[in-house]
């Protein structure tokens, strides 16, 4: 049994005072606010929730920082991704596992508490699959045990490189399979992560590029009850290809195509219109929002303010992982949407509301909702995962700060450098702000780092 108490907290029915939370075998038992602490009690002074990680690909995490000279011609998330296509040519298994290793635990020392890992490298580096295809799943699977992350793993489908079923192109072979061999990837994965504990697999074709209208519909078939995850309408190359392959807007052909519903997450939908944001928010589909990514790719912005008026659900990722930091996250989804709407809180709830707690919550039941369809409960109630962030009072962002003003000081003044421990499943992995191997994962890391550059 573990026992903390809070002098505030943010529950599912708003701030309370004097919160004892109780929690057994990583569950939360019991919920008592407007108490004293027990002699046996850990304290704390304000605890808040973790948050969901919709769309990560660690292993982009090696790349931060070095993807930041002007490319020949028009700079884009396409001459980027050739970058990282260099990357991955030489990116070994246990370069996979170190790399990932220190990203999740990256991810915890930011407040995100379970990952959607988006993961499509599966074969060797020549292009030739392991014998066991789910290798290098099992590698995610790995690292996600060596940080105490919560892991939902999504294996990517990926067979051609354009609309149309085109050929895949030479640096994409490593991601390749068909459906038979894609069947046996999702097998690997459950496997890999059936000693983890919260741990679940989805299925994620890759975007409507990569796979063929049959191809996606076995796909789906293989989630089961699982989550699906897509990459859709990223960049306006994406719009104007399929515009040409089909006569119609990527969500739009989805939409007519696919029974999407609560299972599905939309990574990025950048570029979606009215009324196709109209029809997701009335199938009750989540979109999976990577606003630190998208800034840096210069995907453009999402409409935010359509889809909240239509009471649309979203989560948000660090996708690329140039930054772990879930604040940071909620930060540049709203100033985005200001530079766009040239207003201020404009993802506010209401009037008087507060951006920060409006961004927070909505983050929180989407992400929770794209990654842990079935749990038993969101946040800091009974039956939920006991996935809790403590923040610094003493930071001076948070001085003086209660209630909502504690949301709005973290999200939009201090991010990461106010968090100070952070509990998975009831285990504490980050104290005083640095996860407990962060030193050993780091040298791990280093070691990584040292053989792919030499």
């Amino acid at each position: 049994m573990l026992s903390l108490w809070f002098e505030s907290a943010l529950l599912p029915s708003g701030w309370e005072r004097r919160v004892r939370i109780t929690a057994r075998d990583g569950r939360i038992a019991a919920v008592t606010v407007g108490t004293a602490a027990h002699p046996d009690d850990e304290r704390h002074a304000i605890a808040v929730p973790g948050l969901p990680n919709v769309h990560s690909h660690a292993f982009q995490h090696g790349l931060a920082g070095l993807t930041e000279r002007r490319a020949p011609g028009a700079d884009s998330f396409w001459s980027w991704r050739e970058l990282m296509y260099q990357f991955v040519e030489r990116l070994g298994p246990e370069e996979l596992e170190a790399i990932s290793a220190w990203c999740f635990a990256g991810m915890l020392e930011g407040g995100f508490t379970h990952v959607g890992e988006f993961h499509y490298l599966h074969h060797d580096q020549d292009g030739v699959p392991f014998a066991e295809r789910g290798e290098l799943a099992a590698r995610v699977a790995a690292a996600a045990a060596a940080s105490g992350i919560g892991l939902t793993l999504l294996p990517v489908f990926y067979a051609h490189s354009g609309f149309g079923g085109q050929a895949p192109t030479a640096r994409q072979r490593r991601f390749i399979t068909d459906p038979e061999g894609f069947a046996r990837i999702v097998e690997g994965c459950r496997r890999a992560v059936q000693p983890l504990a919260g741990a679940s697999v989805g299925v994620a074709p890759h975007s409507l590029r990569a796979v063929t209208p049959p191809e996606l519909s076995a796909v789906v078939a293989l989630a089961g009850d699982g989550n699906i995850h897509m990459h859709i309408a990223e960049q306006t190359r994406e719009v104007e290809e399929c515009l040409s392959w089909c006569g119609q807007r990527p969500i739009a052909w989805l939409l007519d195509a696919q029974p999407v519903d609560e299972r599905w997450c939309l990574v990025h939908a950048t570029h979606a219109t009215g009324a196709e944001l109209d029809q997701l928010a009335q199938r009750r589909a989540v979109i999976g929002l990577c606003p630190i990514t998208e800034a840096s790719l210069g995907d453009g912005i999402f409409p935010a303010v359509h889809w909240r008026s239509q009471r649309g659900r979203f989560g948000v990722g660090s996708d690329s992982n140039v930054m772990t930091d879930a604040a940071v996250e909620l930060r540049t989804l709203e100033y985005s949407q200001r530079l766009a709407e040239r207003a201020r809180n404009v993802l506010a709830d209401g009037t008087s509301a507060s951006t920060g707690r409006s961004l927070f919550e909505a983050a929180l039941a989407g992400g929770t909702q794209a990654l842990q369809r079935t749990a038993a409960a969101v946040g800091l109630a009974p039956g939920a995962s006991l996935d809790l962030v403590t923040l610094a009072p003493a930071h001076p962002a948070l001085l003086e700060r209660q209630g909502d003003e504690i949301l709005d000081s973290w999200v939009f003044a201090a991010g990461r450098e106010a968090i100070d421990c952070v509990w998975r499943a009831g285990e504490r992995l980050v104290s005083g702000g640095r996860h407990r191997d962060r030193e050993r994962l780091i040298a791990r890391y280093a070691r990584a780092l040292q053989r792919l550059r030499a």
